[in-house]
């Protein structure tokens, strides 16, 4: 359940309503996607990258929420956001558009288990971000890309329907995650249907859940006919 507003019992949202440290900014439907999806990761010895740093605020709630044997990356464009390292919090300073530096982050940090992508949100920047740090994902993480309505907003290079937004870019995550049952050619298993097990659109939120499935998935039959 996704609730507008959520209640005390999301921890994270908690935190926020609390927060006295450095600044978050974040949509409030937001915070039951996030603990829908990482409550399983809790406590455990996990890595996490966010694309997007700004205040620091959500490094630092990330921090709080996975626990003491979480280690939290994070990449901006800002230099000044360097500054806000700290115990378990590495800040890596470069464009999410630059391949090279995104690839260098991924062999510096090597496999983690959820990626944020909440950097500058322009169709560009996703896309790209996607195509480079999917990879990096462990089998079994989270891939998570917010605030999508820039998908409709020409001065992110986004518009209704716009070939090139997001928005339409991930829709074609719909028929890979089911090209095991295709009749036609022109769609065959590609690593996301190799990879991926559930996709989930919210309001300006995707949600990609890895496992590996290389395999056409089984059906099986039990308890006795009726008729």
């Amino acid at each position: 359940m996704v609730r507008p507003n959520p209640g005390d019992d999301n921890p994270l949202w908690q935190y926020f309503c609390n927060n006295q440290k450095r600044l978050i900014y974040k949509w409030h439907h937001y915070f039951d996607i996030y603990h829908n999806h990482f409550s399983r990761f809790r406590g455990l010895p996990i890595k996490v990258l966010e694309i997007g740093v700004a205040h620091g605020g959500s490094l630092q709630m990330w921090k709080n929420y996975f626990g003491e044997q979480a280690y939290i990356y994070g990449i901006d464009i800002d230099p000044r956001c360097k500054q806000l390292e700290e115990e378990r919090v590495e800040v890596f300073i470069g464009s999410q558009t630059d391949r090279e530096f995104l690839n260098y982050v991924k062999n510096k940090i090597g496999i983690v288990d959820i990626i944020i992508d909440d950097g500058g949100h322009t169709m560009e920047q996703q896309i790209c971000t996607f195509e480079e740090l999917y990879s990096a994902v462990q089998k079994t993480g989270v891939y998570l890309v917010e605030d999508l309505h820039t998908s409709y907003w020409s001065e992110y290079g986004g518009g209704y329907k716009k070939e090139g937004s997001f928005i339409e870019y991930a829709k074609n995550f719909i028929d890979q995650i089911n090209a095991w049952y295709t009749q036609e050619q022109g769609l065959t298993p590609s690593n996301l249907t190799k990879t991926c097990t559930g996709i989930h659109f919210y309001d300006s939120v995707l949600v990609l859940e890895k496992y590996s499935n290389h395999h056409i998935p089984k059906a099986s039959m039990t308890g006795k006919f009726s008729f």
